[in-house]
């Protein structure tokens, strides 16, 4: 890509001197509810009455606000509303008070012995492996250590208020194969939240929920002692214009068992509007409740009946039925089950229902996000006085090149933002590509403040970086590829891991594989390549590639005993060498282009290539696009081709040249966090409810690993058909 240098250098040069705060006029909408003023709305926001009436003329100071009134309210300025956890009525306010507001009252310094582990340790001073991270905050990057001296939190021993709590009321739960939190919590109908406070040894920053692990629940309501269900009733407030057949199809009651466990029917005459009546509750089988069996979803506040039925395809009566607790309402935090096989406008990670939110729709412009940018621009060592200079270092130097790509696209995407009203803070630094230089910017930086850190590009220096942000929760989002055994929970590693790319690969080929003839191509480099498909395609013919100090190549004539003329040949070629890869594509579509050796035949022999690891060797200049489009060359890829659109339009007229693929993903991985954090200021929170996200070039489905950070699941599969490269998935 030709860079407009003047133009976009210069840009980075000045980001660099100067924090750049890019605002937006911020304007909520308020529909005005029953009984709210003006000035209560004004308190509401935190304006002035007169902010309000200079952008609404038609409301009169000191008139009455009509209900639904819709209100413009500038510079509005929302205040974070106290919540609390919905913990579930078993749980009493003794535990709450002694799980979460407890603070230390001092101390104990410990000197790590040999062999000494950290469940040994949180043992023998009687607090949680969690109380001890929590206070010696390198223990989240790193393992316990011989000599390492570490602060144990010293808490006030709690005096038990008499008949406060009931032991009895409380169970001890192992977890079972094929268990989740949100199966085990629907299963006591108690909520995320309440299964948090019961058990604050869980883990706050992932789901995963080992096979074993003992859990304190509270006992289901109505069990005995040997186990036998007593009938359980709920309270329901008749509605207006409710009748027997409408409860008989909510509740799966019959009219006649209604009026006799409520006599008071019989004697007003027929059910009516205020009535409080009992209606039998339908006995829960826990046993049957676990991932084989169901889907799960967590209600979100504000949904309504007619939401979730829209969303899930079903009708409110068969929501109950699966779910009986619904009978009392709708509640924010309760888990519902599905059915593994339903259909709806939602998407399913580990049996967990993710919704598919429209982020643009969903962005909050009160909240502004803050983010520093830490790229290897090297200014140090360019003179942008000198063009051709300057030319030749972007071109020959990578790592500019991709800086200087990733940061254009993210500077579209941040005038993109601030378009839709969103401000976001910057503070960009060039690191040089040096951990000395990262350190530096490091120490001199409060990274609290920030809500995400993008870059660097040097594993050290990301490492380092994940490594101190990690002590204040911030996450670093890693736009290029990056070594995965940074194993610290902080780091979103943005672009997907080739073991994804290689499984939704062949996930795709089983897919769509009937009886074709597959033929394997492999070098030694990707022998792992080659067991993965011979694992998955037991009939797959193996051709041994020859590989010589100085050549590399395969025998022609073997090759082509291995086609054959009645099936189509699906060929996969797994290798990072450009000579190899050229070699093949060329004897491939010399093949393809024959004719079968059948008398008289006009058919040509049935060719595709595909490959599972679409690495740079595939892209080089001397491989032929052309016989690559007659192969139908399928690959994956975390890259889709982008189209003329508003994106390169803008790209086109902020630069004055066409983006590349790295412009494409700078925007795309920059505009995908910044619409998340407007969304939610807490991008570890987005990643566990959003699923996929897609823009121009590349899409994101963030998963959060059992030990490390969040990996994109997301990728397509891409193939050459008629000169042009095609999304096929």
């Amino acid at each position: 890509m030709k860079y407009s240098l003047k133009t976009l250098l210069v840009t980075v040069a000045l980001c660099i001197v100067t924090s750049v705060n890019l605002l937006a006029q911020k304007f909520m909408t308020h529909a005005v509810k029953k009984g709210e003023t003006l000035l209560s709305v004004a308190a509401k926001y935190g304006v002035s009455t007169q902010s309000i009436l200079q952008y609404n003329k038609e409301i009169k100071d000191g008139s009455t606000l009509a209900i639904n009134t819709i209100l413009v309210v500038p510079q509005a300025k929302v205040k974070t509303p106290v919540t609390t956890s919905r913990v579930n009525d078993l749980i009493s306010n003794v535990m709450q008070d002694s799980v979460i507001k407890r603070e230390p009252i001092g101390y104990t310094k410990h000197k790590v012995r040999k062999r000494e582990t950290l469940y040994g340790i949180a043992k023998r001073y009687e607090v949680t492996e969690e109380d001890i991270k929590k206070y010696n905050k390198q223990l989240y990057a790193s393992q316990l250590k011989k000599k390492m001296e570490i602060r144990i939190p010293k808490y006030k021993k709690l005096v038990e208020k008499e008949n406060t709590i009931d032991p009895d009321a409380y169970e001890k739960y192992t977890v079972v194969p094929k268990e989740t939190r949100w199966s085990i919590a629907h299963k006591y109908g108690i909520t995320i939240d309440s299964m948090l406070v019961l058990n604050p040894a869980l883990s706050q920053s992932t789901n995963y929920l080992a096979e074993g692990y003992e859990l304190l629940m509270p006992k289901i309501a109505g069990s005995t002692v040997d186990g036998q269900q007593t009938q359980l009733y709920t309270s329901y407030t008749v509605p207006p214009k409710m009748n027997f057949y409408r409860l008989e199809q909510d509740f799966g009651v019959k009219s006649d068992e209604i009026v006799r466990l409520n006599p008071e029917i019989t004697e007003r005459g027929g059910l009516k509007e205020g009535m409080i009546i009992r209606i039998p509750e339908t006995e829960l089988d826990a046993g049957e409740i676990n991932t084989d069996n169901y889907i799960f979803y967590e209600v979100k506040p504000k949904q309504n009946e007619f939401r979730l039925t829209r969303k899930f395809g079903m009708s409110w009566a068969d929501l109950i039925r699966l779910n009986p607790e619904l009978k009392s309402g709708l509640k924010a935090g309760m888990i519902l089950k599905l059915p593994k096989e339903q259909g709806g406008d939602f998407e399913v990670r580990n049996a967990l229902i993710l919704d598919n939110v429209n982020l643009l729709d969903s962005v909050n412009t009160a909240i502004r996000p803050k983010v520093m940018f830490m790229l290897p621009f090297r200014l140090d060592k360019l003179d942008l006085s000198d063009k051709e200079s300057v030319t030749w270092t972007i071109e020959n130097r990578n790592s500019l090149k991709y800086s200087l790509g990733l940061y254009s696209g993210a500077l579209v995407a941040l005038d993109s933002l601030a378009a839709l009203g969103i401000s976001v803070d910057v503070k960009t630094f060039d690191n040089q590509l040096s951990i000395t230089k990262t350190k530096e910017i490091l120490v001199k930086e409060r990274l609290s403040e920030y809500n995400a850190i993008f870059g660097p590009l040097d594993e050290l220096s990301l490492k380092e970086v994940a490594v101190q942000a990690s002590n204040y929760n911030v996450p670093v989002v890693a736009p290029v590829k990056a070594k995965s055994d940074i194993s610290l929970n902080n780091v979103f590693f943005s672009y997907t891991d080739d073991d994804l790319l290689r499984k939704h690969m062949i996930d795709y080929v089983k897919s769509n594989f009937t009886d074709e003839n597959i033929i394997i191509i492999a070098d030694d480099k990707s022998k792992l390549s080659q067991e993965l498909l011979v694992h998955n395609f037991p009939d797959a013919k193996v051709l041994k590639v020859k590989e010589e100090e100085k050549n590399i190549g395969i025998n022609r004539e073997k090759l082509g005993g291995l086609f054959s003329e009645t099936q189509e040949n699906w060929v996969f070629v797994e290798s990072d060498n450009f000579k190899l890869i050229s070699s093949v594509v060329s004897i491939l579509n010399a093949f393809h282009n024959s004719l079968l050796d059948v008398e008289e035949s006009t058919e040509k022999l049935r060719l595709r290539m595909f490959t599972t690891n679409h690495n740079n060797a595939f892209e080089d200049d001397v491989i032929s696009s052309t016989h690559l489009s007659n192969l139908n060359f399928t690959y994956p890829s975390v890259y889709r081709e982008v189209s003329s659109n508003s994106f390169v339009a803008r790209y086109h007229k902020k630069f004055g040249a066409e983006p590349d693929k790295y412009a494409v993903r700078g925007f795309d991985v920059t505009y995908d966090v910044l619409l998340k954090l407007a969304y939610n200021n807490n991008l570890m929170d987005v990643a566990k409810f959003i699923g996929t996200t897609e823009y121009n070039g590349n899409k994101f489905d963030y998963a959060k690993d059992a030990s490390s950070g969040y990996f994109n699941q997301a990728s397509y599969i891409m193939s050459y058909d008629d000169m042009r490269i095609k999304q096929l998935q």
